[in-house]
């Protein structure tokens, strides 16, 4: 029997650096960090470093990589679209490519560009803005395979209207938590029916992380979802990051960390 396929996720918020400190892009999460009240990314991560992770990533024996295109990067002001931005995520898809690695984009994730405000999802005037960044990013990564819209959509509105745990951290908002899914399922479908992405959209597929126990672990490889996506690749800080990775930079280089391990109970 063949086991899914295995992905790992670079989860770029946590990873790549730069966000929501004296200088750079800022994200939803930058009031709360300013305030002292959560700690932010690392301003040094692997945005420039992509290459040298998925170098590492190929000799493990994954199937793919799934790469979280930052809508803060892209457009880190309302109307301003960093197109050496782009290109940059481009060339990671074609590195990864190279590698004979199937990459999966993710076109929204945890977090948002902070000019959208921290309710972006209740402001009508984002939804188009936001589905535009969506066909942008599409085009612009054309070379990959497949493109997830929003794998957290769920998770963003529990998290920030019912929970308090993310932006715009409020609890129990009911009312308002609808309006936002709403916003957000709107926002997915208008995207889905565009040709270009529809065709790449992916199947099925399911998220895990590195912690999963390896009775869980084998449960999970074990029922019939087409694919498992690792949370991570590389470890990484901040608010929305994943503690644990599969490759670390040790004296200078890239190697497989213990978690690694976790790759041969899936096969």
């Amino acid at each position: 029997m063949t086991g899914p396929r295995l992905f790992a996720t670079l989860d770029g918020y946590g990873v790549e650096g730069g966000y929501d400190g004296l200088v750079g892009p800022a994200t939803c999460y930058a009031p709360s960090i300013a305030l002292g009240r959560l700690s932010g990314p690392d301003p040094v991560g692997i945005f420039d470093e992509y290459e040298a992770v998925l170098d590492a990533a190929a000799g493990l024996g994954l199937d793919g990589v799934r790469l979280s295109v930052e809508w803060t990067r892209v457009e880190p002001r309302r109307g301003v679209v960093d197109d050496a931005a782009l290109a940059r995520y481009a060339a990671v898809v074609d590195h990864a490519r190279s590698l004979r690695l199937a990459v999966t984009v993710v076109l929204f994730d945890a977090v948002w560009p902070l000019w959208s405000g921290l309710e972006a999802w209740l402001l009508p005037w984002v939804e188009p803005i936001a589905i535009a960044h969506g066909r942008r990013v599409a085009e612009a990564l054309a070379n990959a395979h497949e493109i997830i819209i929003a794998p957290r959509a769920a998770d963003l509105v529990n998290a920030g209207f019912i929970e308090a745990s993310a932006p715009p951290f409020r609890r129990r908002a009911y009312q308002d938590a609808t309006s936002a899914r709403s916003a957000l399922a709107r926002i997915v479908s208008a995207l889905a029916e565009d040709d270009a992405i529809a065709r790449r959209l992916s199947g099925s597929w399911r998220e895990m992380t590195l912690e999963t126990s390896p009775a869980g672990a084998a449960a999970i490889a074990s029922n019939g979802v087409g694919e498992l996506h690792l949370r991570s690749l590389v470890a990484g800080t901040g608010p929305t990051a994943a503690r644990s990775g599969l490759v670390s930079r040790r004296d200078g280089r890239w190697v497989p960390t213990e978690a690694s391990a976790l790759l041969g109970l899936l096969r």
